[in-house]
């Protein structure tokens, strides 16, 4: 703050001795007749300075207040005040500023203007920590940490192995971390998700940013290389030692699918040097949503949690798995919902089977017949964009609704005993699940009932498999993860659902097989 302040003074005093054009514009008939030698007309000084008068007392209470000099430029305004004008100006536009004149250039070096541009466009905090020691100012990191490597924060999720999983890229200080989440297997869905590095983007004295791979199993940190294409991001070492760190029931599962091909990978030697990540927007919000959208998190299976992206679309909500080994999308028909007479409804398995039976053959005789009539939506059921409002129940009325006793059927399993109590509503919907290998796509369509219990937790039931999964809201919150419009949402989710993209998928399978011994 000292630093700045002497700056702002030497550059008044350097711009002061040059004496303000305005102010010479700006002088009265009397100061004008003094300065070219002549007598003042006493008539015209009165009434000028009378309007002047007038006119610093309007909108003061009639308190006299200094007035600006008429048909002043920006340059000729206090340094100060300056500073703090180019301190709300967007970061991108600095640079062309400084090259106005060379004022400007001088007043954009003071690290207050770009104090403040660090941390409300990055959520910097006000101070960093050994930043003077290390030889750095907020202009350089600015310029050569934040704005080069804008695009990477945000949310990813790996594309490129049989195991999805997410990527948190954030601010850290003088660093950009990528968090990896890591599934565990004893974990609540009410607890946090749990992240470890990946790797770091740190400046040092000076220098330009270098990336750090903080995994494997030798050699870390070394050198990584980045490369983000429109909303793709690659991740490439000069290392291959790498190793997912996986729980011991994730390896043997992976083991039973890591026949590639052309040279059948053992587990212990399953390494990669090259990871593709397409990035993920959480879902827009509109008032009439039956509950808040975004990430859930359920024991889908004995593997450990999954993570899944609950939105609204219109007729339908759908919750997008989002980690994990398929490609699993529950389609909720807000239109149907199914009535609850009381708790002992569930209990009677038999009786919620006949019911959702009847809603699926209406469903698919439905259809067929939007099919057959040419009337079926192009794109597809629950494909509707997310800014439309949600058709069916909404939120208001879920609140309003009277909780009913919840209780899992007699037979089904499940593999969370802590589940609430009480329900709100309930809907028929189908989870189609895919199982994506090079080559091979497999494709299982399951009705079943969706519960709403709360805001915070989802539930399934799936009928054929007689399985219930409970879903607890993520409790994380995330940055830099609002879609730039619905249909940039809608695009994602399709892309998402389309699967992993095989052609980078292939490349890297190739580097896996040739480190085979």
């Amino acid at each position: 703050m000292r630093r700045d302040m002497e700056e702002c003074a030497g550059l008044c005093s350097m711009g002061s001795s040059r004496g303000c054009w305005c102010r010479q514009q700006c002088q009265g008939p009397a100061e004008t007749a003094a300065a070219e030698g002549k007598p003042a007309p006493a008539r015209e000084e009165k009434q000028v300075e009378a309007d002047a008068a007038a006119r610093c007392c309007a909108g003061s209470g009639g308190i006299a207040s200094p007035m600006p000099p008429l048909h002043c430029s920006l340059q000729d305004l206090p340094v100060e005040m300056l500073v703090e004008i180019f301190a709300w100006l967007p970061g991108t536009d600095l640079p062309s500023l400084a090259q106005a004149c060379t004022k400007f250039h001088h007043i954009l070096h003071i690290d207050s203007i770009w104090r403040r541009r660090c941390r409300v466009e990055y959520g910097v905090r006000a101070n960093l920590p050994n930043l003077e020691r290390r030889g750095l100012s907020y202009r350089e990191v600015y310029a050569k940490l934040l704005h080069p490597y804008r695009h990477i924060l945000g949310l990813w999720q790996l594309d490129t192995e049989d195991y999805r999983t997410l990527l948190s890229v954030v601010v850290d200080g003088l660093c950009i971390t990528g968090w990896t989440y890591g599934p565990s297997l004893n974990t609540h869905v009410d607890a946090p998700l749990q992240f470890k590095p990946s790797f770091r983007i740190r400046l040092k004295e000076r220098k330009s940013a270098k990336v750090k791979c903080m995994e494997g199993r030798i050699s870390r940190p070394h050198s990584r290389h980045v490369q983000i294409q429109k909303d793709r991001l690659t991740l490439q070492c000069n290392k291959t030692d790498h190793r997912k760190d996986l729980t011991a029931k994730l390896r043997k599962k992976r083991g039973l699918v890591l026949t590639l091909g052309l040279v059948p990978v053992r587990e212990d030697s399953y390494q990669y040097d090259c990871l593709a990540y397409r990035r993920l927007y959480l879902p827009p919000r509109h008032p009439d949503d039956l509950i808040r959208p975004g990430l859930f998190q359920g024991n889908y299976d004995a593997f450990g949690l999954k993570v899944a992206m609950l939105s609204f679309h219109g007729k339908y909500a759908r919750v997008t798995k989002i980690t994990g080994d398929s490609i699993g999308t529950l389609e909720i028909h807000l239109m149907r919902r199914i009535q609850l007479p009381d708790g002992e409804f569930f209990r009677n398995f038999n009786e919620l089977s006949r019911v959702v039976q009847e809603i699926d053959e209406q469903v698919i005789r439905e259809q067929q017949q939007q099919q057959e009539d040419g009337t079926e939506d192009s794109q597809g059921h629950g494909w509707q964009s997310p800014a439309q409002p949600s058709v069916g129940e909404s939120g208001a009325a879920a609140l309003e609704e009277q909780p009913v006793p919840f209780v899992l059927p007699v037979g089904v399993r499940s593999r969370d005993q802590i589940y609430p109590r009480t329900c709100r509503m309930c809907f028929y919907g189908v989870d189609t699940i895919t199982v994506t290998l090079p080559g091979f796509a497999y494709t299982r369509r399951f009705p079943g009932v969706f519960i709403l219990f709360d805001e915070n937790h989802l539930g399934f039931i799936w009928l054929e498999l007689k399985y219930f999964v409970l879903l607890g809201r993520v409790q994380n919150t995330f940055q830099n993860v609002e879609a730039p419009s619905p249909q940039a949402f809608l695009e994602m989710l399709k892309d998402i659902h389309s699967g992993p993209d095989w052609s980078v998928r292939g490349l890297t399978i190739y580097r896996l097989t040739t480190s085979v011994e």
